[in-house]
């Protein structure tokens, strides 16, 4: 059975660790994104944060219920600092890529982290700060309801998924990085028209697209289908008002 949790208040009135430092739920997260980028995700256990904070490694769940709730609060670490300092514009289509754009980076600037976290709902403030904003801004919009949460489920999946799939690559050895993104200059710029026409055709174009992220691209289709369907929208809705009532004939 989990430990309980003990609320903050009666965490903040503890005495400090042996070198003098006062635990806080943020600190321990901070520490332990640390521990990943230096480590991975398997460097990231109760007895190495213990260690590296220089405390009981037991200490750690008077603030997380195990390493899996210390797991959501990092991945809701990441969109806090993502969000850190967005206010909405008013422009639907601006706030949106703002929030993708801000999101997607705060995940590859922390790959092991997004690796560990990107396919998780942590239900915690963070989160429901961010999806509260993507929602309003889509019916702010005029987006109706459907609409709105099928828009939203395919932004934050599509935003969620790139930052992993960049991430996975950012997380691997760096010869393995050099070696994969070679392979565009070594083999597919190599293939012959005779063999392959269409992929020697793109080959200097591959080469030059496929080192960077799809990202920002594919957020822009996103966004131009999202304004696409709310154009249908409003169309279906100026003709359903301009239409005559209904007279009784009875």
């Amino acid at each position: 059975m989990p430990k309980p949790v003990v609320p903050e208040e009666k965490r903040r009135r503890r005495r400090p660790t042996r070198s003098g430092t006062v635990l806080s739920e943020p600190l321990i997260v901070e520490t332990a994104l640390r521990l990943l980028r230096e480590h991975g995700s398997t460097g990231l256990t109760a007895r190495r944060l213990g260690l590296t904070l220089d405390c009981d490694p037991s200490t750690l769940y008077r603030y997380f219920r195990g390493m899996d709730d210390l797991t959501l609060a990092i991945g809701d670490a990441l969109i806090g600092q993502a969000l850190a300092g967005w206010r909405p514009t008013g422009q639907w289509r601006a706030d949106l890529r703002a929030i993708g754009l801000r999101i997607h980076a705060a995940y590859v600037a922390h790959p092991q982290a997004a690796l560990l976290t990107a396919n998780r709902v942590t239900g915690r403030a963070h989160e429901l700060a961010a999806d509260e904003a993507v929602l309003d801004v889509l019916r702010t919009a005029g987006f109706s309801l459907q609409e709105t949460v099928g828009v939203y489920h395919a932004f934050i999946d599509q935003t969620l998924a790139f930052a992993a799939l960049d991430s996975a690559s950012l997380a691997l050895p760096s010869a393995s990085q050099r070696a994969d993104e070679d392979k565009w200059h070594s083999t597919y710029a190599r293939l012959p028209r005779t063999t392959h026409p269409r992929i020697a055709e793109a080959a200097p174009l591959l080469a030059r697209r496929m080192v960077t992220s799809a990202y920002p691209a594919a957020l822009e289709m996103l966004l131009d289908s999202a304004q696409g369907r709310l154009g249908a929208e409003n169309k279906r809705c100026a003709g359903h008002d301009d239409r005559e009532p209904p007279t009784d004939r009875a």
